[in-house]
Parts: structure tokens; C-alpha cells; sequence
């Protein structure tokens, strides 16, 4: 006879507004705190596969960075710096795993400079603050789809991930003249930002995971954040671009929980 299959609830997110900042929660509520940090044209899904791997270990949180919305967020490195900041001390969260993803990533090594007692552990994937090719400085003046779509495409190995829904998103922000200027502003900040004159100083224990397929912070800067942070490990996703977490997820996760589990308590 056959087993009968249980339907099983997927995890969900659940967001909370404070006065000073927002943020999405998700996972177990009693267990060691990661805070996830996306990218420019990053959002909350983005981390969907990290909460199904990881929600039943780990307490997982997601700043909603203002970068597109109407807000008193100077946009900017230093503003969504002083963002993440109120967020964790409003939280009042003990050191904690940050794991970012390209902007999220620069952040993450802005966080653990400034406030190094905030930070257990840095996770950098497709992280910027060396070098990163990107949408570029400047929208063309009427962005058409096509441009949109082939820019989203080349943040992916595999164009199939470069989804119509994801193509959208972007298309509203780059047509949108507010919410444009306000990424431009954060671009070109993060351009001027050259985090490699103190990196050394970063001892914090750093766990580098890159698409070996990444066109937008290639390989060899992987290798440069390696050679630069003092107490770095590397680990290479094939067949894999600018975003293993949402590419690769099982890989990424795989190579995440391994230098998890050997983080001193």
C-alpha cells in the first residue's frame, strides 16, 4: 500500500516595521543569528532557499534596505551603513553571522570595520568593494526591456534564472526617475568605496563563496579578497554566476554550513 505524502508548510518570512527600520524574520527563533544583507537590485526573495536550508538551525533576519522607496535614508554607503546599524542595536542581537550578497557584501565588510564587536562571522558572495561590472553609471534615458532583461541575464550562468517576473522588477526601478537616481547615487558611492586598504584588518573569520562563472565580480576578485582578509576561507560554485544563493542554492548552502559548523562557540 502506498504512503500516504503529508503536506508540509513551507517557511515563511514575517516582516516587522519599526519607527527607524524594517526587517523580515524568519527560522528558529532560539538559534544563533545570521543577518542576510542583499544587493542593489536585491530583495527578500532572494533569501527564500537560505531559510529553507537553514531555518530549522538559525535564526535568520533580512534589513529591508531603503534603497528604492521614498525615505529618509541617505543613499548612500554611510546611510544604509547607520540603516543596519539602528536595526541591530534596536534588536539588540548578539554577535552574529552577516552574509551578503554583492552591495549586501561591502556592507557586511563595512559593518564588521566600524563595529567589529557586532560581527561573529562575515559570509561574501559576489561581494563588491573591489570591482564589480555592473548596470554601469548611467541608465540610458528610455531603458527599454531588452536592455533591462540582458543586463539581468548576465547576472546569472544560466539565463533560464533571469525570470520575467525578476525582469519586471528591475524594469520598475530603472524606469521609475525617483527610485533610479536613488540606485545611481548608491552605485556610484559603492564605486568611490575601495574597501582594499583595510581589509587586512578585517580578522573576523570570513567565508568567500563565488560563482566560478561570475561576469560581474569575476574570479580574480575572489582571489584578492582572499589574499587581503587575513582569516579567509574560499570555496568555488560551477556552472554559476553572481548570486549562488539563489543559482546554486543546494551548493551554496552546502559550502555555508560547513564553515557554519566549524565557528568556534
Amino acid at each position: 500500500m502506498e504512503a500516504l505524502r503529508v503536506a508540509t508548510a513551507q517557511p515563511r518570512w514575517q516582516t516587522l516595521r519599526k519607527a527607524e527600520y524594517a526587517y523580515a524574520f524568519g527560522g528558529n527563533p532560539h538559534g544563533p543569528p545570521i543577518i542576510l544583507v542583499h544587493g542593489l537590485f536585491g530583495a527578500l526573495s532572494n533569501w527564500d532557499a537560505t531559510l529553507h536550508a537553514l531555518g530549522d538551525q538559525y535564526a535568520l533576519y533580512v534589513p529591508l534596505l531603503p534603497i528604492y522607496e521614498k525615505s529618509s535614508v541617505e543613499p548612500s554607503l554611510e546611510g544604509l551603513l547607520r540603516y543596519l546599524l539602528a536595526f541591530y542595536e534596536g534588536e539588540k542581537l548578539p554577535p552574529a553571522v552577516w552574509m551578503g550578497n554583492s552591495l549586501g557584501g561591502h556592507l557586511a565588510l563595512l559593518v564588521a570595520r566600524q563595529t567589529p564587536q557586532a560581527v561573529r562571522a562575515l559570509v561574501l558572495t559576489g561581494s563588491s568593494g573591489l570591482f564589480e561590472e555592473g548596470m554601469g553609471n548611467t541608465f540610458p534615458k528610455r531603458s527599454s526591456r531588452d536592455y533591462v532583461a540582458e543586463k539581468v541575464r548576465f547576472t546569472f550562468y544560466d539565463p533560464r534564472h533571469a525570470t520575467p517576473e525578476l525582469i519586471d522588477e528591475v524594469y520598475q526601478i530603472v524606469t521609475d526617475n525617483y527610485k533610479a537616481l536613488r540606485v545611481l547615487k548608491i552605485a556610484r558611492d559603492a564605486q568611490r568605496n575601495f574597501v582594499g586598504p583595510w581589509l587586512p584588518e578585517i580578522t573576523t573569520p570570513t567565508c568567500l563563496i563565488w560563482g566560478l562563472n561570475d561576469t560581474i565580480t569575476p574570479v580574480a576578485v575572489a582571489y584578492a579578497f582572499y589574499r587581503l582578509l587575513p582569516n579567509a576561507y574560499l570555496a568555488f560554485i560551477e556552472e554559476c554566476g553572481h548570486a549562488p544563493m539563489m543559482e546554486q542554492p543546494e551548493r551554496f548552502h552546502a559550502a555555508l554550513l560547513r564553515f557554519l559548523q566549524e565557528l568556534p562557540l
